[in-house]
């Protein structure tokens, strides 16, 4: 991916320096779910927002921040972030533009080990993900190494759809998508809403190849390999693969949240060859 001499992001928030301190509530069960969830690449907003009280802290529980200490290959990682997010700035200012809409750029937070959020009390090991409530995308750049060591998902464009899936989740929060599945969770069993919840991944695995359609086309970053990269990982991220590894060859269909491999490879797929929104209504479509 070329994009070494490319615009940095200023919404770049570096809390590597903070520290939590005091009591936490929460944990357990409730960190376990979170971070099984994450596993599976970026977490279902309306899912954060249902259990996220539950994972506040108590007491004088506190975040403190101090400077910031971080290796070479750290900054490089840094940079290349505020890259790929001042990217997705560019190409969803325009496509809002377009639209006769104002796009509301998030904040993309950097942190290590555990964090505090809008939307409760996260750990590394729930991966990256997006808060609706402070409309920020957290994550800990230590993921990139298990994305490339324990998902078989190496490059720098596998890295770069990981941040891309995120925003997409942040554009359908713009958008009213995740309110309208916040409404849908108090209507539906839970097979129903995890189907719903499958048809928002999916939506987001096309809108971050929205933003692979331009910054190939109208920036010239993509190099040969770099779509087979982002491809890899969205099939290695797959439920159904997934629950494989966990499960030792079992699948449960029914609890599937995110969406097969094949389906993400899909609609990532779909989003890159139109490079449009319209052709990313996941939730409208008989046959995802």
């Amino acid at each position: 991916m070329r994009w070494q001499n490319q615009r940095r992001s200023d919404n770049l928030e570096d809390r590597r320096g903070s520290r939590m301190s005091g009591p936490v509530k929460g944990g357990g069960i409730g960190l376990l779910l979170l971070a099984l969830v994450g596993m599976y690449f970026g977490i279902d907003p309306a899912l954060i927002m249902n259990i996220g009280g539950a994972l506040q802290q108590s007491g004088q529980s506190t975040e403190q921040r101090g400077p910031v200490q971080e290796s070479a290959q750290e900054q490089q990682l840094r940079e290349f972030v505020a890259v790929v997010l001042a990217d997705t700035e560019d190409n969803w200012n325009s496509i809002f533009q377009a639209n006769n809409k104002r796009y509301q750029e998030p904040k993309l937070v950097l942190f290590r080990d555990a964090v505090q959020s809008a939307c409760g009390f996260a750990q590394a090991a729930m991966g990256p993900f997006y808060c609706p409530a402070d409309q920020k995308v957290y994550i800990d750049l230590s993921f990139y190494e298990d994305l490339k060591n324990k998902m078989n998902a190496p490059g720098d464009f596998a890295q770069a759809y990981v941040i891309a899936h995120e925003v997409g989740h942040h554009v359908q929060n713009l958008l009213g998508i995740t309110d309208q599945m916040q409404t849908m969770r108090q209507r539906v069993s839970q097979t129903e809403y995890n189907q719903l919840s499958v048809r928002l991944e999916l939506q987001a695995d096309c809108f971050a190849g929205i933003w692979a359609h331009n910054a190939d086309r109208t920036k010239n970053l993509v190099e040969p390999g770099d779509i087979d990269e982002a491809l890899n990982a969205a099939s290695q991220i797959g439920d159904d693969r997934l629950q494989k590894r966990q499960q030792r060859g079992y699948i449960t269909p029914d609890s599937f949240t995110h969406g097969t491999s094949a389906q993400r490879v899909h609609w990532f797929r779909r989003g890159y060859e139109k490079g449009s929104p319209e052709s990313c209504d996941t939730f409208n479509t008989p046959n995802i």
